[in-house]
This record gives structure tokens, sequence and C-alpha cells, in this order.
């Protein structure tokens, strides 16, 4: 089996790419295979709308999208990892998640399905520098949205509220104790 990690923040080893990285290490304990895509190193264009990819399912723009593609169409499980910008995901997160229409136009407009009945699902893992009570949940919203394009089941969510300075989590070890329970659970298939 195969998990994929979209790591959506500009910031390298910062608060949401260190527990993603603890949920891939417990996945891969269980003998599973984690890669990781870091999306800010990558050259991608922002979703143009211009409908190209409504008669092919495939998006017309060529720039490194084409490999997140492949990766997300070869994974078993993802997770798509962000930090909340703004009530919602970063920008490269979303970016990513909007280059996701082309999917959208193979599922919906041309009625192909794909990977259908092998129980394929996607996770959000996210975390705030503030912890107001509806932090999360724009980013929930579109996470599903994305992972609904993509043809993939939503398996839930992992959410760290309240840490800001880079590795802050590091000092939060019920929270790296639970991002490891969570790889496990998703390699699992408990949630």
């Amino acid at each position: 089996m195969k998990m994929l990690v979209l790591l959506g923040s500009p910031r390298k080893g910062g608060n949401s790419e260190t527990l993603a990285r603890k949920v891939g290490e417990a996945v891969e304990k269980e003998g599973w295979t984690v890669d990781y895509i870091r999306l800010n190193d990558l050259q991608l264009r922002s979703c143009q709308g211009c409908g190209g990819c409504e008669k092919t399912g495939v998006c017309v723009v060529k720039d490194d999208m084409t490999g997140v593609y492949e990766a997300v169409d070869a994974a078993d499980r993802i997770l798509l990892v962000s930090p909340v910008h703004f009530y919602g995901l970063s920008g490269q997160a979303k970016s990513c998640g909007d280059r996701f229409q082309a999917h959208w136009s193979r599922k919906y407009l041309l009625n192909i399905r794909f990977r259908q009945g092998e129980g394929r699902k996607g996770y959000l893992l996210s975390t705030s520098a503030t912890t107001g009570p509806k932090i999360f949940d724009c980013s929930i919203l579109t996470t599903r949205y994305i992972f609904d394009a993509m043809d993939i089941e939503y398996g839930g969510e992992f959410l760290v509220k309240g840490v800001d300075s880079r590795k802050a989590v590091l000092g939060l070890p019920d929270e790296m104790d639970r991002a490891e329970q969570f790889g496990r659970a998703i390699a699992a298939g408990r949630v």
C-alpha cells in the first residue's frame, strides 16, 4: 500500500510538516510506502478556469502538476498537509487542490470513475497559530471537496491549534503521540 503526503506549507520543517512526518513514519512502520511532495518546491500555475479539461479530463496546463496527478492516482491514501492561512488552506495547498478540476471533469462530466471500489481515502493534517473555535472549518470543507474531485473518500482530519513558532509541536509530546496513533490508524484502516 502507498500513502502520498502533499506538504502544503511554504515553511520547511514547520509544525505541519513535523507532524506529517510523524504520521508517515508510523505508516511506514506498518509496511507501507510513503512518498512526500513539497508543493512549494514545484512550479505550479493556478487553475485557469479555461474548461480545457472538460472534454478529456486532463489539464491543458503543462507544469509540475503532471507529476502530482500521477502520484495522486497511484496512491491508496493521501494526506493533505497545510497550516491555516487566513482561516483556510495555504495558497500552495489550495492552488494544488484547484488544479484537480481536471479530475472533477473526469468524474462528473465524463463519468469516468477512477479506481472505484478500492477504498482509497484522503485525510487533512492542519495546524494553526491561533485557537479560534472555527479555525479549521474552511480547511476541512475545502479538503473534502478536493478529495471528492479526486474520487477519494474523505477519511478525517488531524488538527492542532495554538502552534506558531517553528517546531512548537515538538514541545507537545501528547500531540506527537497522537500523530503517531493517527498514522497507525490510517495504515490499519481504522480511519
